[in-house]
This record gives structure tokens, sequence and C-alpha cells, in this order.
């Protein structure tokens, strides 16, 4: 099996382009979301995004704060107790920005459709509302008939509502571990990562630790993602920072208000960018940028026994070196 490691800046650089159709592996906004790939993809000058998002994220708003989206289509766009996503909200209200809304059931089952190489799903959710209704595509197109559309069961003669497949050229997915073929594993809710892995094109995981595979021959039905599906594998530890991967580090919750208040002006961002986008290029530039103070403090959460069975498997960042430079 080929060794798919890859440095972030070569992950970016291969896989990702200005105007191509790209997704996240994020849910929850709080949840575990491959932002530190986001940063990356901001700092090579990627630009006119259309995106995929299952439920916006700290790399969206921090994506879309930047002038960087065209285009977004998502179940969900705040960050919960953290309030409007600013840097989201202020792009789609100055018209840089095209949001089209559907709901956190609709969005996985669009992506399952794609992974099953269906053209559309039917659903029986995100009707007869606005959702249904209102096309940011076609704001005038009101009452709309073409964003999901309705037809008779064959079977039983009853409406059906049916939407799009979804099939991004590229996903980055963050993940808890991984080895250096692609094989993943996952702790903690899912979401939608299992189906967007084989529904896009391209994936690269993000992962926390790399693992050897002896890991997931040990655990082989956890293995969720496996290395069929994955293009590249990207080692960067704390990569869904501020929000949290379970088992590893809980979220950061002053560094996400802080995060988000500043996206909330190009001045705050364009700051942001300097202090946590700009600051580093390297693995360890990251950690010493998060700073040990900060590591410490998240990553004392009671959920780090969930590692306790894949620990032994662990690779040292001297070993994902040399991997590296095995390739």
């Amino acid at each position: 099996m080929r060794n798919k490691l890859l440095t972030m800046q070569e992950a970016v650089k291969k896989y990702t382009s200005d105007g191509m159709l790209y997704a996240h592996g994020g849910a929850l906004p709080v949840g575990t979301d491959s932002i530190a790939f986001g940063r990356e993809m901001l700092k090579q000058g990627r630009k006119d995004l259309n995106v995929i998002s299952n439920c916006n994220t700290q790399q969206t708003n921090l994506l879309a704060a930047a002038g960087r989206i065209k285009r977004m289509e998502t179940g969900f766009a705040g960050l919960e107790v953290y309030g409007f996503a600013n840097g989201l909200k202020r792009a789609v209200e100055s018209g840089k920005t095209i949001l089209e809304d559907y709901s956190n059931g609709a969005m996985p089952l669009r992506l399952l459709a794609g992974a099953l190489g269906m053209p559309f799903i039917p659903a029986n959710c995100g009707f007869g509302s606005d959702q249904e209704y209102c096309c940011a595509d076609r704001p005038d197109d009101y009452h709309s008939t073409t964003k999901i559309r309705k037809i008779k069961d064959p079977y039983k003669g009853k409406d059906v509502w049916l939407f799009e497949a979804l099939s991004p050229e590229f996903a980055s997915i963050h993940v808890t571990m991984a080895d250096i073929h692609g094989n993943a594993i996952m702790l903690g809710t899912e979401w939608s990562r299992y189906e967007l892995s084989r529904a896009a094109k391209k994936v690269v995981l993000q992962a926390d630790f790399i693992v050897d595979t002896d890991c997931m021959r040990q655990f082989p039905n956890l293995v969720r993602i496996p290395d069929v599906v994955v293009d590249g594998v990207v080692y960067w530890p704390y990569g869904a920072w501020p929000a949290c991967s379970v088992g590893v580090y809980d979220s950061d919750e002053k560094a996400m208000k802080d995060m988000n208040a500043a996206l909330k002006t190009q001045e705050g961002t364009d700051e942001y960018i300097k202090n946590w986008v700009n600051s580093y290029t390297t693995v360890q530039d990251w950690i010493n940028v998060l700073g040990k103070e900060r590591i410490d403090l998240i990553t004392n959460t009671v959920t780090k026994f969930l590692m306790d069975p894949y620990r032994k498997w662990i690779k040292s960042d001297d070993e994902i070196l040399r991997l590296l430079e095995r390739r």
C-alpha cells in the first residue's frame, strides 16, 4: 500500500484550486472540523470557493470573513452558544457570499446520495417552508420549484420531495487517528464524515495522530474511512482548534469567542489572520503559537481516557518526519 503522508502545504497546493467545489467534514460548529486545512487554504490564497458545509464552523466563518467564499450550501449557519457567525454574516450581508440554506437532515442525505452515485434522493424534510421556496441563486423566484423538486411516489401516489446529490470535487476531513495509507478512526460523533468521504472525488485526512496500521487491524470495526477512498493524509495536531477533537482536546471557549468577535470587522479579521494564520509554517511552529499553557488547558479533558486503547500505536513526530522523507 502507498504511503499517502503529505505536509499541510503540499496537500493544499496539490488538491485545492480557486473556484473549486470544496467540502469540509464539520457538523456542529463546536465539533471536529479540519480548521487547520482551511487556514492553509487561506494562507495559499485560495478564493472564489464554492463550499459544501453540513454545518458552518470556524473554518468557513474565517474563509468567509476573508472574502474567499463565493457560494455556500449549509444546513446551519450559526455558532450556537457563540452567537451569529460574524464572518459569514458579514460576507452574506455584503453580497460577497451567496448562502443557500438547507436543513441538517437534508445535507447528510444529499451526501449519502453522492456516496451512492445517485443523482438525487427522496426526503421528508425541508419542504413546505422557505428552505423549499427561497433559492439564494434565484432570489426573485419565489415559490421556487427548482431547489427542492416535488414528484409523485410511483408506488403510493403521494407527494415526494427530491434533493440533488452532492459530489464535491474535494473534501478535507479531520479524524482522530490515521495510518499512512489513509485508514482512519474517528472518536466522538461522526456526523456526515462517513458519507462525505465516499461522496467527494478526492479526500485528504487531517489527523491528530498518525498510528501504525496494526492499530487499524486491531479495531477494524472502527475504521469508518478506509484507505481506498483517501488520497492524502496530513499530520496536524490540534488541527480542529479552537473547536474540539473528542478524546484529545476540548473546545477552547475563550478562543472561540475571541475569534468570532475578531471576524466581525475587516480590521479584526486582518489582525486575526496575522496572528493565527500567517504566524507559523511547520507543525512545531503551530504548537509554539498555541503555547504550552493553552495546550495543557484544552487537553485536560474528561474524555482523554478514550484514547487509552490506541496510545501504544501512536507514531512520534520524529517517526512521522522519517516517513515523510521516505515517500
